[in-house]
C-alpha cells in the first residue's frame, strides 16, 4: 500500500546547522528506501511564499500568491513510499521524524486503500 509521509516545518524558524544535517540524514534515508524498493518519490517543498493558489471561478482561472494559511507550520515536503503493512509506513515514517527531529504526519493514499473504482 502507498502512504505519504509529510513532514512539517514552523515557518518561525531561520535555517540552522542542525537543519543541514537532518536534511542529510534525509538523503540517507531517501537513498536506504530506493534501495529496498519502498520509496516511489520524495521532495522538499519551496517556503509557503513562493506557493500560489490556483482555482477557477466563474469560469476563469485566479491565482493568488502566497503565502496562505495562519498556521505556524506549513508542509515542508514528503516521501511516497509503498510499504508491505502499515506497520512498516510506521517505521519509516518513526524513520523520518527521527531524521527531521520533529513529528510527521503518516496517510495512506485512496487508491492503494481500494477506493472504489466509480471515485477513480
Amino acid at each position: 500500500m502507498k502512504y505519504v509521509v509529510m513532514i512539517f516545518r514552523s515557518l518561525d524558524r531561520t535555517w540552522t546547522d542542525e537543519d543541514q544535517q537532518a536534511v542529510e540524514r534525509l538523503m540517507r534515508l531517501e537513498q536506504e528506501l530506493a534501495e529496498s524498493g519502498e520509496l516511489v518519490s520524495s521532495e522538499g517543498l519551496l517556503p509557503p511564499a513562493e506557493g500560489r493558489i490556483v482555482q477557477i471561478r466563474d469560469g476563469a482561472q485566479v491565482v493568488t500568491d502566497g503565502p496562505f494559511g495562519e498556521a505556524k507550520e506549513q508542509l515542508a515536503g514528503f516521501f511516497l513510499i509503498d510499504a508491505d503493512d502499515d506497520a512498516r509506513a510506521q517505521s519509516i515514517a518513526s524513520q523520518v521524524s527521527a531524521a527531521v527531529g520533529d513529528r510527521v504526519e503518516l496517510r495512506g493514499t485512496l487508491i492503494s486503500a481500494g477506493m472504489p473504482e466509480e471515485l477513480r
